[in-house]
């Protein structure tokens, strides 16, 4: 090299004989960088507290590992479907997010902290000042950043650490195997493998046969205390909650819990005033939906299925609380204002010989977000 500038780029030649330390030692002039202070972490080779650090990070590496290991176990084998308080394996049931987030999160962590440790035990202690330059990077420029990395590595001393090199394989690997898991483990379960029967083709509002009577059901706060709904029971103007009853569920506890608890059995049913009745635009394909004043809609916002738990009488618009969502009851709860791009699907309802309000057929376009497509859905306005 030639003894000129010191920062004159060498010719290939000499660039090609030049070793890693004076590869490193040209790359830091040509970059302007000055190195004020530099410090190896351990100058003295195999000593107590180096093994000491290099178990520390090896520790925090397997523990990565064996979290990921643990998230694709918890992942593929836990019970995850759902089920209510009291019922058979809802203890085991009610661990699986927490589950999840536990062992997924403790191998980010894990890693985190891993290399935290390396940097803060491992790198030579360095100050260093540097003169930033734009434009783009020379060949020269290219190898001795090569040769300033190997550098950085070769005097890290990890390359002659055996444990933290199989430890840091182990737990990044692992966690490269969970981190897809997640995004993909759902994909792997064909939705509609049951077909008519497929989860996402069914509710509760769902006849279990054909011509079975779907109550409506008020919740007065005891599971077992079945309150139908009469339509004198609702002042015009007013709203109720109000969630499905089958008459095989009468005295099951479980059944009885789940048709309050389930993701999509809440709908609001709405007594509208006579005259704002007789305003009000019916959806085509549901004209016949309604019973007399009463509009019945599904309660999960088509958004991303928070309750749309407010009403406002005055308006006549149904707000969702999440994310502020309108849906106007006066034009089939079409969304009006905020993100949501669907309207709330219209249950049918009517009154039996009885007296009391019954869907009067399932729903028959999508409940909340979940999916797009189900029979007939495509030949309704949206």
């Amino acid at each position: 090299m030639s003894s000129g500038d010191p920062k004159q780029n060498p010719t290939p030649e000499e660039l090609a004989n030049l070793s890693q330390d004076e590869l490193a030692k040209l790359g830091a002039n040509l970059d302007d960088v000055d190195v004020i202070y530099r410090r190896n972490r351990w100058p003295i080779k195999d000593s107590k507290s180096e093994k000491r650090a290099e178990r520390q990070i090896a520790f925090w590496f397997a523990l990565a590992g064996l979290s990921g290991l643990a998230f694709v176990a918890i992942f593929v084998f836990w019970p995850w479907e759902y089920r209510t308080i009291g019922e058979e394996g809802y203890a085991l049931y009610s661990l699986t997010t927490p589950l999840y987030g536990l062992t997924f999160g403790l191998s980010i962590l894990s890693i985190g902290i891993a290399v935290v440790l390396i940097a803060k035990k491992m790198i030579p202690e360095e100050i260093a000042v540097q003169q930033r330059h734009d434009g783009p990077s020379e060949e020269v420029d290219q190898k001795t950043t090569v040769a300033l990395l190997r550098d950085a590595y070769d005097t890290s001393t990890i390359g002659r650490r055996g444990m933290i090199k199989w430890s840091a394989a182990f737990g990044i690997g692992a966690f490269a195997v969970a981190a897809p898991v997640g995004l993909v483990g759902g994909m792997v379960k064909n939705p509609w493998a049951d077909r008519d029967d497929s989860p996402l083709w069914r509710s509760l509002w769902t006849p279990d046969y054909p011509g079975e009577t779907v109550y409506l059901r008020r919740d007065t706060g005891r599971i077992t205390d079945v309150a139908l709904v009469r339509p004198e029971d609702i002042d015009a103007g007013g709203m109720e909650t109000v969630f499905p009853f089958k008459e095989s569920w009468r005295g099951d506890h479980d059944a009885l819990l789940k048709s309050f608890r389930h993701e999509y059995s809440a709908v609001m049913l709405i007594h509208l005033r006579a005259e704002d009745a007789n305003r009000a635009v019916r959806r085509e394909g549901q004209e016949t939906f309604n019973y007399g004043n009463f509009f019945a809609y599904s309660k999960i916002c088509t958004h991303l299925a928070c309750p749309t738990s407010l009403y406002e009488q005055q308006t006549q618009r149904i707000l969702c609380p999440c994310h502020q969502s309108q849906f106007d009851v006066m034009q089939y709860a079409k969304p009006v204002f905020g993100p949501a791009t669907r309207a709330l699907p219209q249950l049918p309802i009517t009154v039996n010989e009885e007296g009391y309000l019954v869907a009067n057929g399932d729903f028959i376009e999508p409940l909340g977000p979940a999916f797009w497509e189900r029979p007939g859905y495509r030949n309704l306005e949206s």
